[in-house]
């Protein structure tokens, strides 16, 4: 059973979040440096099955690009690439992270758990799976 990989791709650092092998819950991962993203996924795709990529596509709210799009589109360009048989999905990421930042409150975390900005990336990218999957369930 493969898996569904988010990333909530940022110039800095990265979220990511999987799915469980059945595809029922969507997981934190890690954040990463995003300097570091590729060779991560390259280490982790040859250890685990991903079937689908999803990735963050900032758009504001008006549906016109953010100063991040560009560099969402030359990292899906390097993914492509690098992983030519993996299907890549671009999702939209409004607001994710927004929610993360809610939901880290919801949750109790601590003031300084909340402003490590590699808990909210991580968080940003299960929300953006967990509404993914939330959209197959219908």
């Amino acid at each position: 059973m493969a898996r569904i990989l988010s990333i909530d791709y940022g110039s800095k650092r990265t979220g990511l979040a999987v799915t469980d092998p059945l595809k029922i819950i969507a997981t934190g991962l890690t954040a990463v440096d995003t300097k570091d993203l590729l060779p991560f996924l390259k280490k982790y795709l040859s250890i685990e099955t991903v079937e689908l990529v999803l990735i963050g596509d900032p758009k504001n709210w008006d549906d016109s690009d953010t100063h991040a799009t560009p560099l969402v589109n030359a990292f899906v360009k390097k993914m492509e690439k690098e992983f030519p048989m993996l299907p890549i999905k671009r999702v939209d990421e409004r607001y994710t992270s927004k929610l993360a930042s809610q939901a880290m409150v919801q949750m109790g975390m601590k003031k300084k758990d909340r402003q490590n900005k590699k808990n909210k990336d991580e968080i940003a990218a299960v929300i953006i799976l967990q509404e993914y999957l939330n959209s197959l369930a219908g």
